[in-house]
């Protein structure tokens, strides 16, 4: 596949999952339930709950190594709300279809050294990288957002340093879409969805799905979830 393959089947599904969970029209900032949407929002969250992988507090548990398996988890959900705000972006703004978004993105700066390999994760100075991760909360609490020399340019930076390019992020969002559409299926916003099976976290049973897969399918990831999930 080539980076561009890449980039189409994940904004493609990121596309279907959210017209089936917000409901076709979800980019005029509302789902069919009359819930507003902030994209930015959902980003800035998740980049917080990034932060917590790192050992940032200077009162308490200072020697807690990084939760590297977590880094992954965030840095891939983070990446839906990215493409969820560019989709919403290109729709209501008129600047074209998923193919023209794709096209601009390959042109991103640093999208480049995103595709080679990544650095090694734990090699980069790990206060470093939360500064890294507030800048991006930085570019999406203002009312002013660029979304191409700034958020997607400093998340790709930011991806790399976390030892992701984007061969692992497509793989690990393809996992977490599954685990995504998995989780509506099965009453997640309803409040019926079981998120810990068996003493694990869905996260982590998906994780353990991925050891020595190269590029999982949706099929077959799905049916793992089915098997695998706890019967009420």
């Amino acid at each position: 596949m080539t980076s561009k393959d890449y980039l189409t089947q994940m904004f493609s599904l990121q596309q279907k999952l959210n017209d089936e969970t917000n409901g076709i029209g979800w980019e005029n900032g509302y789902t069919k339930n009359n819930r507003m949407i902030n994209w930015k929002r959902c980003i800035y969250m998740e980049c917080a709950e990034l932060i917590d992988s790192f050992s940032w507090k200077h009162w308490k548990n200072i020697n807690k190594p990084t939760d590297w398996d977590n880094v992954t988890v965030e840095i891939v959900d983070i990446w839906h709300f990215i493409m969820s705000l560019l989709l919403e972006d290109y729709k209501t703004n008129g600047k074209g279809d998923i193919e023209k978004l794709v096209l601009d993105v390959l042109d991103v700066q640093g999208f480049e050294a995103f595709t080679k390999e990544p650095l090694s994760a734990g090699s980069a100075d790990p206060m470093e990288l939360i500064n890294d991760i507030e800048s991006i909360i930085h570019d999406t609490t203002g009312f002013e957002i660029d979304l191409y020399d700034g958020l997607l340019c400093e998340y790709f930076t930011l991806s790399r340093k976390c030892g992701i390019n984007l061969k692992v992020l497509y793989k690990f969002y393809v996992a977490k879409n599954v685990l995504n559409q998995f989780r509506q299926d099965h009453g997640y916003k309803e409040g019926h969805y079981i998120k810990v099976w068996n003493g694990k976290e869905d996260n982590e049973v998906m994780l353990s799905f991925l050891q020595g897969e190269s590029a999982p399918t949706v099929d077959a990831l799905y049916k793992k979830l089915e098997k695998a999930y706890p019967k009420a």
